[in-house]
């Protein structure tokens, strides 16, 4: 299932240049199948409680990809493929004629298949491997427009921040299994609570929702994610990515939550989540940004729903993540039609626009009423939910139903605002004449409006079908539906409503003062959170520019020194330190003291290579010049050769001299073309140094291999080697059968050394033929008349 939307990614740029002005219509096909195929298994999840799958993934590591379909991942997942099967739908009209759509296409199924495969995955790893591919292709969705800057910026943003959060997720998910013994979450319970770790563990997943959620203080990324597509914004507010630490956090409600700890954190930054997003979006008047900003306040709303944990609050929340990802997505297609249509999303300059754009203003309308949460909306069963949970006497959630009430007004005004202002009152000038969006367009905005309605005069089904399989999923526990269209005037709900309303209607009429109050106190304030990551970002990089200019300071002499100066302490330091050098003194045995590494006996023929290695040696320390040096070095290639061939490896002895043949051709060339020196102009406090050092690197690998061959021989990985490589590797030569299948990949990257090496001495040759062409000739010019040419 998760697996579809990626096979449609990399199918979407072919589909876009065959189908081109349809090609959304036919890529909307498979998030509408997903969604038909998730919508047959809501009755087995009422039935049964949860579906699971799992697929063999890395058995040695006790890994599998294990999926289970339950009450909160199928809310999720329908909800992802549905609003997605609309998004597009609605990109293929709104980016209509977009050189870049087929990439565009491709970007958001990725998405979309990330965070199907976020909220379907038991296993913590898979968890982790869809959560970091979400924020992948969120950059590349947000900074799908890169030729703008503001663009780039808010794609680095937005991955900076949220895989910040996924290295703590990482994290987590190691603990657990470090705790457990298992990745499944479906398989933990309370020893992940009452275990010493409790504290780390809830910190790096808190960590994790809270940057993926943009709760204070990492909220700063998602207004700055505006500069996305308008589709991409409607996706991303509604259903998925910013929804993902949400669903973390109710995941984990079973093992992590109920605590103090737990409840204090979620409630405290939840609720000073939504106060400030809802503030923020006050102060707005573009109206993607007026939205970003209340994505922000819902999501510290379901964050504190989440941290109270009561049965009332998760089925508020529950209900609110519906109600939110309809009335979200609609409210930003709305938005990105009068964009298109209008040429603006100021909505100082925006009016009347209900005469111009009525189907516009239906569905702007629909969405609306469910953000204030008037009755017959998914929204107002949300709100009572929430309040329902904190109608008691006690302080903490007297001032938790405060901050609710005052949050869910201002919300409230804002949506007055955004639908008010731009719609009704009179026809102002816009830079372009308004009209009625594409078809494709109002599809989406529509069709969420409705399905808001129809879910909420359905309360029956709405509690059997989300309340009860979501509760047992969250809780443990089914929650019975207890939703009703029943007004009854002495119920506290209905006045703490009306209450909302009232405070909403004032916060729309003094929006103007609140905006400008608001702005006063940012200017104040003098620095945000945003100004803080640019100087952050901004030091990294000078840091790193420092460090950079440190290690790679382009002195080819320094790198050598130190990478033989790093080789003699590894060689050295370790032997001295763990006592190995005694494998080579001499010992004492029945008074007779005798050497434990003898000298091998040679023969003349032996002896004769040897005495070649060291004619070589001579040649190359007292070569007239570099050229000399660089040929007589194939002397001690040769001799290693001839050592190879003396002992039985004709294979090696062949390798070893098609090396040396090719190194000298090479280096000869790459010293001719270069004109380098004749001689070592280097004065002798330099050469001495590189001498000692030469003799110490030189010793130590001696020794090392002394006390190699000192010790006992242990046969085991030849003889493995032996048993193997016909029956497994079919191949009778077993340097061939090391080369190429045990050790694959050493030999690959050999060969990219290789091919890196090669690429340089190209890139060197190049470079001074370009610099050794003489400069054309100026052209003579004829003389003037009555002029003698000079």
């Amino acid at each position: 299932m998760a697996i579809a939307p990626f096979a449609a990614a990399a199918l979407a740029p072919l589909v876009q240049r065959i189908a081109r002005p349809f090609a959304g219509w036919v890529l909307a096909l498979v998030p509408a199948s997903l969604f038909m195929l998730l919508l047959r298994l809501v009755e087995p999840v009422m039935a049964g409680g949860a579906i699971s799958a799992r697929i063999g993934w890395v058995p040695a590591f006790d890994l599998d990809l294990s999926f289970m379909v339950d009450g909160l991942s199928l809310t999720f997942a329908l909800t992802i493929s549905g609003i997605g099967m609309l998004i597009v739908l609605y990109s293929g009209a709104y980016l209509k004629g977009h050189p870049h759509l087929g990439r565009f296409f491709m970007f958001l199924l990725a998405f979309m298949g990330a965070m199907l495969g976020l909220v379907l995955s038991d296993n913590l790893l898979a968890l982790f491997m869809f959560w970091e591919l979400t924020s992948v292709t969120s950059f590349l969705l947000i900074g799908f427009d890169h030729t703008r800057q503001a663009a780039r910026r808010g794609a680095i943003q937005a991955l900076v921040i949220t895989n910040i959060g996924g290295m703590g997720l990482l994290i987590g998910a190691i603990a657990v299994y470090q705790l457990t013994g298992t990745w499944d979450m479906s398989a933990l319970g309370g020893e992940v609570r009452s275990s010493g770790l409790y504290g780390l563990v809830l910190a790096v997943f808190l960590l994790a929702a809270f940057t993926k959620s943009a709760q204070l203080p990492f909220h700063f990324w998602l207004p700055n994610a505006m500069e996305a597509p308008t589709p991409v914004s409607a996706f991303l507010h509604s259903a998925t990515m910013v929804q993902g630490g949400v669903y973390l956090l109710a995941r984990t409600t079973p093992w992590l939550g109920n605590t103090q700890a737990w409840t204090l954190i979620l409630v405290c930054l939840g609720g000073a989540t939504l106060l400030w997003g809802a503030i923020g979006a006050i102060r707005q008047t573009d109206l993607k940004q007026m939205l970003a900003q209340t994505t922000i306040a819902s999501l510290g709303l379901s964050v504190l729903l989440l941290g109270l944990g009561t049965p009332a609050a998760i089925s508020a929340m529950l209900l609110y993540f519906v109600a939110h990802a309809l009335y979200k997505a609609g409210l930003f297609m709305v938005t990105g039609a009068v964009d298109h249509e209008a040429g603006t999303r100021d909505i100082t300059v925006l009016g009347g626009l209900a005469d111009s754009m009525p189907v516009t203003f239906i569905a702007a309308a629909l969405a609306c009423l469910a953000m204030i949460g008037l009755p017959l909306t998914l929204g107002y069963f949300a709100k009572e939910e929430m309040y329902l949970g904190l109608l008691s006497l006690q302080w903490p959630d007297i001032a938790t139903l405060a901050v609710l009430l005052v949050g869910n007004a201002m919300l409230a005004g804002v949506a007055m605002l955004i639908l008010i202002r731009p719609f009704l009152g009179p026809v102002l000038s816009t830079p372009k004449t308004a009209h009625e969006a594409p078809i494709a367009m109002l599809v989406g905005p529509i069709v969420l409006g409705a399905a808001g309605i129809v879910a909420s005069v359905m309360p029956d089904w709405l509690g059997l079908a989300l309340l009860e399989p979501g509760t047992l999923a969250v809780l443990g526990e089914a929650i019975s539906g207890h939703l009703s269209l029943a007004v009854d005037p002495t119920n506290p709900l209905l006045w703490l409503s009306v209450a909302t309303w009232a405070l909403g209607y004032l916060v729309y009429r003094q929006a103007a003062a609140l905006r400008t109050l608001s702005r006063r106190f940012e200017v104040a304030l003098g620095w945000t959170a945003d100004t803080a990551f640019d100087g952050a970002m901004f030091g990294l990089i000078r840091f790193s520019g420092a460090v950079t200019r440190l290690l790679h300071h382009g002195l080819l002499e320094i790198y050598l020194v130190t990478v033989f100066v790093m080789l003699a302490l590894a060689l050295v330091g370790p032997l001295l330190m763990l006592d190995g050098y005694a494998a080579l003194l001499p010992t004492a045995e029945l008074g007779n003291w005798s050497a434990k590494l003898t000298w091998p006996d040679l023969q003349v023929h032996e002896w004769g290579v040897i005495a070649l290695a060291l004619l070589g040696l001579g040649a190359v320390l007292f070569s007239a010049n570099r050229l000399v040096a660089i040929v007589a070095l194939g002397i001690q290639g040769t001799a290693v050769a001839l050592i190879f061939l003396l002992f039985g490896a004709p294979d090696l002895a062949f390798t070893q001299l098609m090396v040396e043949i090719l190194s000298v051709v090479i280096l000869a060339l790459v010293m001719t073309r270069l004109q380098l020196d004749e001689r070592d102009s280097r004065q002798f406090e330099d050469l001495a140094r590189d001498g000692t050092l030469a003799l110490v690197c030189g010793a130590g690998v001696s020794l090392f291999l002394m006390v190699i061959l000192s010790g006992s021989f242990d046969s085991r990985l030849s003889d493995l080697f032996a048993a193997t490589s016909v029956p497994i590797a079919h191949g009778h030569n077993i340097v061939n059968v090391i080369l190429v299948d045990y050790r694959g990949l050493d030999t690959l990257g050999e060969i990219s050394v290789v091919m890196g090496a090669g690429i340089a001495i190209m890139a060197l040759l190049r470079s001074r033929a370009r610099r050794t062409v003489p400069p054309a000739p100026t052209p003579i010019r004829a003389p003037r008349r009555g002029k003698v040419a000079p």
